[in-house]
């Protein structure tokens, strides 16, 4: 495995746990995971810092969406691109509902921590609408 795969791997991981409930739930590990200087833009439009994203992950009911199209860019050493996309199923509606995703990841000794996260509401391919 290159280097480049192996940081994809890494960040794909990190991508899987934040979105996953107990990661969420988990301040210490969101710390880790979130540089101090975190920001988001949501695909709800809301904006984001670091601590008012802890904070609202901690008390959040969530159920994660299916993460699809991955990908990862090296941008300069130290620095990665990843993009994807998420798509979340109403259980009680089957309505579906997908944003494109990309967040920025930073090497901090030698730890990989996100930057920057943005979400994007998108159409689903093939429903009444989508390109």
């Amino acid at each position: 495995m290159s280097d480049a795969e192996a940081i994809a791997a890494e960040l794909l991981g990190n991508e899987l746990a934040l979105l996953d409930p107990a990661t969420r739930r988990n301040r210490e590990r969101l710390l880790e995971l979130l540089a101090e200087d975190f920001e988001e833009f949501g695909a709800s439009g809301q904006y984001w810092r670091r601590d008012e994203i802890v904070a609202e992950l901690a008390i959040q009911d969530y159920t994660p969406p299916a993460l699809e199209d991955f990908r990862c860019s090296l941008l300069a050493p130290g620095v990665a691109l990843v993009t994807y996309r998420t798509v979340r199923t109403n259980p009680e509606t089957a309505a579906r509902n997908a944003a494109n995703r990309s967040s920025i990841w930073i090497e901090e000794n030698g730890r990989w921590r996100v930057r920057f996260h943005q979400g994007t509401p998108a159409k689903i391919a093939g429903e009444a609408g989508a390109a």
